[in-house]
This record gives structure tokens, sequence and C-alpha cells, in this order.
């Protein structure tokens, strides 16, 4: 199988991940950051603005995928020595799995749920990642859904890996597990890691760097 870098056009599975309700949600997030705000620093980790609904294609994970909505107590950072793991799930998932958008699949768009034998799309790539590397023993407070633009502004789905140094992010578009603000992606919302059936606005990379005043400095 072969695996879209970044720099390439997205797939047409790509471009139809989490695209509903995009617009809406931009209009409510640039207004969160407020247009004038001030440059700062790169923060290691994405840093939750308030609580927001979880996307409505998410309504509903829980009950049906318990282990992906698990609390973590104050169990939310996972330890530098595993990036590796990380890594290699991020590749073997990458691999094995084929990329089908829901519509083909489901005959609708939008579906979160663990891929089938067919294939998945991004949320379905982030779900089995999150269940392989909660059962290798990582704690579930430390992988996070987020929704994102990527960097040709379409709407899509990762998976944060937070280590106790930074947010890396493990993508269905590269086999490279990259820190949060290298991947050029436009952060929307992510899972709360203390409560993960609640979700939180990010706002941060891509398009709020220049629209909240985010700098681009940082490793």
């Amino acid at each position: 199988m072969t695996i879209p870098r970044f720099g390439r056009s997205s797939t047409p599975v790509a471009r139809l991940c989490v695209q509903a309700q995009v617009a809406a949600t931009l209009i409510v997030l640039l207004a969160s950051t407020g247009a004038a705000a001030a440059p700062r620093p790169v923060a290691p980790h994405l840093v939750p603005i308030r609580a927001v609904a979880a996307p409505k294609s998410a309504h509903g994970l829980c009950e049906r995928l318990s282990w992906a909505c698990a609390r973590s107590a104050r169990n939310t950072v996972a330890s530098d020595g595993t990036l590796g793991l990380a890594q290699r799930i991020n590749r073997t998932v990458n691999a094995e799995v084929r990329q089908i958008s829901d519509f083909r699949q489901y005959g609708r768009e939008d579906v979160w749920a663990l891929p089938t034998a067919r294939g998945g799309d991004c949320e379905d790539f982030a779900l089995e990642k999150k269940k392989r590397l909660i059962e290798a023993g990582l704690p579930a407070g430390a992988l996070l859904i987020a929704t994102v633009l990527d960097r040709n502004r379409k709407g899509h789905a990762v998976l944060v890996f937070r280590t106790q140094s930074q947010d890396f992010v493990l993508d269905n578009l590269t086999d490279r597990v990259l820190p949060w603000h290298r991947t050029g992606y436009s952060y929307l919302r992510m899972q709360n890691p203390l409560a993960q059936g609640n979700w939180d606005v990010i706002a941060a990379g891509g398009i709020f760097e220049t629209a909240g005043g985010f700098a681009t400095t940082g490793n």
C-alpha cells in the first residue's frame, strides 16, 4: 500500500474525512482565538481553550467502543521511551488497512468505527491505532483523537500521542510521527484527556498561526 506523504495532494479518502460541519466549526474556533491575539511560542502540548461539543459523527462512540473514551485518572502522558512503539503501530496500521471512504463502505459519510476487512478512513485508522496502543499498555489518556484541517484545508482526523515532552501525531497519510506543530495542520478540537467522552476547542497551528497570532518557532 502506498501512503501519500506531506506535500502531495490528499487522497479522495482524506478529502472525505470529517468534512461535515467544518465551516461552522471554523467560525466558532476563529472567534475563540481572537484575531488580534499577540504571537506566542508554540507549546509542546496542544492546549485546550474551552469545552466544545463532540463532532456530530462521534456521538455514540463511547457507547459502541468504551475503550475509545476510557478515563485515565491522572495518567495522561506516556513516557518518552514509548515513542518507538507508537511509530511501529503507526506504520503497521497504515500498511495493513486499505483506505476506503465511508460513503463507499456504508453509503453515508462520517461513520466513526474500527476498520473492516474492506478498510477504513482517517477516523477508523485513528481508532485502530488507539486500540492497539491501549492493548500494548499505554494510558488511554495519552491517546487522543483530534479533528484537524490538513495542509490543503480539508477535514481530517488523527491520533495525538501525548508524551512527557510533547504531543506527536499518528496519521494515516504518512508513516512519519511528527510533533503536532510540524504537521502543518490546523487543530480544531480534541478529546479531553481526563474524560474522553468530552471534547475541547484547540484552535492551534495552520490557519490559526495567522488568525490567532500563534508563533511558528519550536522543534
